[in-house]
């Protein structure tokens, strides 16, 4: 410390110099600890690499694909969703915090005057301005200021991270909606399919040349159509309802035009895995958690060291109507005073270790996070991929189940077949036709996911920089 300081008289100027002056920063500077980042994506088959240029502008990462409706819905989510108003108001509480803590780099200044009056005395006026100051010798408060800023980063990433979860969850809603109205739209085309297979063995039957079973049997495969057709009004409705909640308003409000599913998908930029820690905001929110922990570190530091206050006064103690007052009886004081702990019972040594082990518990939450973004992409660009490859067989199996159902319908009116055979397959048409929509919603789906893991256009510059005060060299003791 003499060192530093080149003698007593040093120590003293340092101690009576500006807030922001500190000889030391207690704990270890920080330093982003590596996390594993593979070259390459392994499921990044036939995809081209995107440049700068092929973002998506500005975070509206629904325009890529171009639904109309989509578009009015999702920026809706940011504006009146009321968990991200508490996660905003969250995010306005860490900056006050961060206020909190530089306060403590200044002096405190009060002003309590009082009069009394008593028999002896008379009026007795007490005026005083009177201040007190701790210097951050040491850099505690420092290191405060620098883990209650990481602190704030890490509410905006969060808030980001929420923001871009909830767009999420309301673009898969539209996608089950979507699906819903495409599966309502199959099912009248197969209502007017089994109603012509109706007319038709009703017409046998009354030509004397189909039993009355057929009949009944057309009948009750076109009713079960008619009321599966009906039944998608539930999910429908409830994935309208899911989506009015997510933008802010209650579900009487929302009422959205029916629309078919999309058949395919857009391109998709896919940049080089390394920008991925720059691009999503959970990985940026555990690895500004791990700055914060790291600071804190320095904060448990400071229990080791002293604290050395400066207290003063001056004003006017007196007889208030006495003409001159400010030089009758002006008073003035100042005093140093040193606090240091002795003997707390390990109370620091263990605070510190806490310290130490929330951030190594907070490195391993950083790296885990990275691990689970590159699975997540990994996981959509592969369920595109397959997803594609598995849509081309299932669209020549409904071409062939469809071609099948004519000639069985043929065959059945030539009295060359029965009519299960016509039920068979017109059974098997539609749940072809209806694999195929899955398929369609579930690659739709991927696609929707693939941009939201690769951060949906945010990015690590969107960050807030909170105040930090200046911070010196470490003790390197301490590191």
């Amino acid at each position: 410390m003499i060192s530093c300081f080149g003698s007593w008289r040093g120590f003293v100027a340092v101690v009576a110099s500006a807030p922001l002056v500190g000889c030391f920063v207690i704990g270890p500077n920080y330093v982003r600890p590596a996390a594993i980042v593979p070259a390459q994506y392994k499921e990044l088959k036939g995809w081209k690499i995107a440049s700068p240029r092929d973002d998506f502008a500005k975070g509206e990462w629904w325009r890529l694909f171009g639904d109309r409706e989509l578009s009015l819905l999702e920026p809706q989510v940011s504006i009146s969703n009321q968990t991200l108003k508490q996660d905003e108001a969250n995010y306005r509480l860490a900056l006050a915090l961060i206020a909190e803590a530089r306060a403590g780099l200044f002096p405190t200044v009060n002003f309590d005057p009082s009069l009394t009056r008593s028999h002896t005395a008379g009026y007795l006026l007490n005026a005083q301005v009177a201040g007190s100051w701790t210097p951050d010798i040491w850099g505690k408060v420092r290191r405060a200021i620098e883990e209650q800023g990481a602190a704030a980063q890490v509410s905006a990433a969060d808030l980001a991270f929420a923001t871009l979860s909830a767009q999420s969850t309301l673009a898969l809603a539209y996608v089950l909606l979507r699906e819903n109205d495409s599966l309502y739209d199959l099912l009248v085309d197969t209502v007017r399919q089994f109603q012509r297979s109706l007319d038709i063995t009703q017409n046998q039957y009354n030509a004397g040349t189909a039993a009355k079973s057929d009949v009944i049997n057309a009948q009750a495969q076109l009713l079960a159509a008619q009321a599966q057709q009906i039944n998608t009004g539930v999910a429908r409705q409830q994935n309208e309802h899911a989506i009015a909640v997510l933008i802010g308003r209650p579900p009487s409000e929302l009422s959205i035009p029916h629309a078919p599913l999309a058949q395919g998908i857009p391109a998709i930029p896919v940049s080089l895995p390394s920008t991925l820690l720059e691009r999503r905001p959970d990985i940026a929110a555990t690895e500004r958690l791990m700055q914060e922990e790291n600071a804190a570190i320095g904060v448990a530091f400071g229990g080791y060291y002293p604290d050395i206050t400066l207290t003063g006064a001056f004003g006017y103690i007196g007889d208030p109507f006495i003409k001159q007052i400010a030089g009758a009886n002006p008073a003035w004081s100042y005093a140093e005073s040193l606090a240091q702990t002795l003997f707390n019972g390990g109370l620091t040594d263990a605070q510190v270790a806490a310290a130490r082990a929330a951030y190594e518990s907070s490195v391993a939450s950083y790296r885990q996070t990275v691990l689970t973004a590159f699975q997540q992409v990994e996981d959509n660009l592969v369920a595109i991929r397959v997803f594609g490859q598995e849509i081309k067989v299932q669209i020549e199996t409904v071409k062939a189940a469809q071609q099948a159902v004519e000639i069985a319908i043929n065959e059945y009116r030539a009295g060359t077949q029965n009519f299960t055979t016509v039920v068979t397959a017109e059974a098997t048409a539609l749940t072809d036709e209806e694999l195929l929509l899955a398929t369609r919603a579930e690659r739709l789906t991927a696609a929707f996911s693939l941009v939201v893991a690769l951060g949906g256009g945010w990015n690590d510059s969107k960050l807030p920089i909170p105040f930090t005060a200046p911070l010196t060299p470490v003790l390197q003791s301490e590191q």
